[in-house]
C-alpha cells in the first residue's frame, strides 16, 4: 500500500516562561485548520504526539507534561488597538482532546517575540534598540496583554541576565501586563472576579470534606484552599503528590466541585471535558524549604507558599495565569490567599513554588461593593529553541 509523503508546516518551537510549545502563524496552517474545529484539533494532537497511552510523547513535539504539551496560533489582530491575536491550545497527553478554555501566562511571554520575528507587527512600531511594545489580544478569554520586548540591532534580544526560577539558564527579561485580567467565565457569576459573590466559600467535596475556598476569575479561573485543611504543608515538591493516585483524585474532586460553584460547568461529570480550567491550588504561610533545584528558599524572602496543579498534576513551578490569580487574591483582604500571606493590603506579592520564588503585582479596587483587578504585572523570558517546520502525516487534516 502506498502512503502519501508527510505534510510540512512552518513552525517555531519556543520556550516562554516555564513552559514551551509549538508556535504557528495562522496563515501557515492547512486551510482546514485555520478555523476552529475537528481538523485543527486533529492537527495539533498529531503535532504534539497525543493521545499517547505510554505518556511519553515519543512520536511528537510534546514533552509529556502540562507545561510542554502546548500549541499557539498567532495572526495579525482582528481587534482594533491590538497588534496580534493569540490563541492557545492545551493538548491532553493521553486523550484526544485540546482544551481552548483558557490562556497560558507563561507562553504569553513568547507571543511578542514570535510576532516581531515573523513580521506580524507594523515595522514602524519596531525599534532598532530598546523596548518594543506589543499589544496582544488573548483570543481564548478575550483579554489584552501588553508585552514589553527588548530589542537589540533590530532583532529580539533573547539572551540576558534575568533569572527565572524553574528555567535553567538566564535570558532577557520580558515584562507582561495583563489588563483587566478577570476571566469572562460562564454561568451566573460570569465576568465577576469572585463568581460566587464571596471572598471565601464553604466548598463541600464528597469524600474530602467541607473546605474553606477562595474561587477567583483573574488570569485564569482558580480555586484556592488551605494546605493544612487537606493534609499538606505548602512546601511539597512534585514527587510528593504526582505519584499519589489518591491525592490526585482528591484534587480533581476539589477542582470539579469548584468548577460547578464557579459556573464553569453544570455538573461534576463535565469536568473531564474542561481539563485546563479551573486550576486548583493550595496555600500556606511562608516557610523555609528546599526547591527542586536544590536552592534554599527562606521564609523571610517570601510572603506565602503556593502549590498549584495543572492538567491533573502538581506543576513544577507556577503557571503564569495562576500567578495573576495569586496576586489578585492576595491583594484582597479576607481571601484565603491574603490570610496566608499575613493579611492586610498589598499590591505586590512574592510567593514560593516548587522551583523557587516569583514576584507578581496586581492592582485591585472595589466598585459598588464588587472587587475587580485592573492590571497584573510580572516578568518572564522567552527564547526560540528551534524553527523550521513540523511534519505530520498527510491524512491528518
Amino acid at each position: 500500500m502506498a502512503y502519501a509523503p508527510q505534510r510540512r508546516i512552518p513552525a517555531t518551537y519556543m520556550r516562554g516562561g516555564t513552559s514551551k510549545g509549538v508556535f504557528f502563524r495562522l496563515e501557515d496552517l492547512p486551510e482546514a485548520a485555520r478555523v476552529p474545529g475537528p481538523a485543527r484539533d486533529a492537527l495539533l494532537l498529531r503535532v504534539i504526539g497525543s493521545p499517547d497511552p505510554y505518556g511519553k510523547h515519543t512520536d511528537g513535539m510534546g514533552g509529556a507534561t502540562s507545561s510542554t504539551s502546548k500549541c499557539v496560533i498567532i495572526a495579525k489582530s482582528s481587534v482594533p488597538g491590538h497588534d496580534v491575536d493569540y490563541l492557545y491550545g492545551q493538548v491532553s497527553i493521553d486523550t484526544a482532546f485540546v482544551d481552548w478554555s483558557g490562556n497560558c501566562g507563561n507562553l504569553s511571554s513568547a507571543v511578542g517575540p514570535f510576532a516581531i520575528a515573523n513580521g506580524l507587527l507594523d515595522p514602524s512600531k519596531v525599534p532598532q534598540d530598546g523596548l518594543c511594545t506589543v499589544r496582544i489580544w488573548q483570543a481564548n478569554i478575550g483579554k489584552t496583554i501588553v508585552a514589553h520586548v527588548p530589542m537589540a540591532g533590530g532583532q529580539v534580544q533573547e539572551i540576558g541576565d534575568f533569572e527565572l526560577d524553574g528555567v535553567s539558564f538566564p535570558a532577557a527579561e520580558i515584562v507582561l501586563e495583563f489588563i483587566d485580567p478577570a476571566d469572562e467565565g460562564e454561568g451566573e457569576g460570569g465576568g465577576a472576579m469572585f463568581p460566587t459573590g464571596n471572598l471565601v466559600d464553604e466548598l463541600d467535596v464528597p469524600g474530602v470534606g467541607t473546605l474553606k475556598a477562595t474561587m477567583i476569575n483573574a488570569g485564569i479561573p482558580t480555586v484556592f484552599v488551605n494546605a493544612a485543611d487537606i493534609g499538606y504543608t505548602g512546601s511539597e515538591l512534585q514527587d510528593a503528590i504526582n505519584g499519589d493516585a489518591k491525592a490526585l483524585a482528591m484534587f480533581e474532586a476539589i477542582r470539579a466541585h469548584a468548577a460547578v460553584r464557579m459556573g464553569l460547568i453544570k455538573d461534576v461529570s463535565e469536568a473531564a471535558t474542561r481539563q485546563h480550567t479551573p486550576k486548583v491550588a493550595f496555600v500556606a504561610p511562608a516557610a523555609s524549604y528546599t526547591a527542586s533545584s536544590g536552592k534554599r528558599v527562606a521564609a523571610a524572602d517570601i510572603d506565602l507558599c503556593v502549590r498549584a496543579l495543572s492538567m491533573g498534576k502538581l506543576h513544577h513551578a507556577m503557571m503564569g495565569t495562576a500567578s495573576v490569580a495569586i496576586a489578585a487574591a492576595a491583594a484582597v483582604p479576607g481571601t484565603v490567599v491574603n490570610a496566608a500571606s499575613g493579611g492586610g493590603t498589598r499590591n505586590v506579592v512574592t510567593f514560593g513554588h516548587p522551583s523557587g520564588t516569583l514576584r507578581v503585582g496586581a492592582d485591585v479596587r472595589q466598585v459598588d461593593g464588587q472587587w475587580t483587578v485592573t492590571k497584573a504585572v510580572m516578568s518572564r523570558s522567552a527564547r526560540v529553541l528551534m524553527d523550521g517546520a513540523v511534519r505530520v502525516p498527510a491524512d491528518v487534516c
